[in-house]
């Protein structure tokens, strides 16, 4: 693929996560791409189980955006800085809701197949950005 066709799929990317759009993620997501994450000791499968991140992040914070700030690409691989903000409106990891607005840079890898399709999602540890704001991390 391009870095254009790539450039193109981010931006689609970043649209189906902001809106939790099922359809979108099942045109971006390869069904047999794998991910792991905080939100389940299990690997997650294929564009419903990315959105399931989403949805586990929205119910302590209804309002996340995850928002695009710098993007490179190369041989069917994207490295994306997002910046993700959100209000802690809701319990998460055990916190209940302090109202705190968050904003925070996290990093991630895209993996892409011939098809066009993500195969993997490698995210640096952005997690501390959203736990140190919540007296979680020091």
């Amino acid at each position: 693929m391009s870095n254009s066709d790539l450039k193109e799929k981010m931006k689609k990317f970043e649209i189906m996560i902001n809106t939790a759009d099922d359809k979108l993620a099942q045109e971006l997501i390869s069904s047999d791409a794998s991910f792991y994450t905080p939100a389940s000791p299990e690997p997650l499968y294929g564009g419903k189980g990315y959105l399931s991140v989403v949805h586990w992040m929205r119910t302590g914070f209804s309002d996340v955006q995850w928002h695009i700030e710098e993007m490179v690409e190369e041989n069917n691989k994207v490295a994306v800085r997002w910046i993700l903000t959100g209000t802690h409106d809701g319990e998460f990891l055990g916190v209940k809701p302090t109202g705190i607005k968050i904003k925070t840079t996290v990093m991630n890898m895209y993996y892409f197949n011939n098809d066009g399709k993500i195969t993997n999602d490698i995210a640096a540890e952005g997690m501390i950005g959203i736990l140190r704001p919540l007296g979680l991390s020091k």
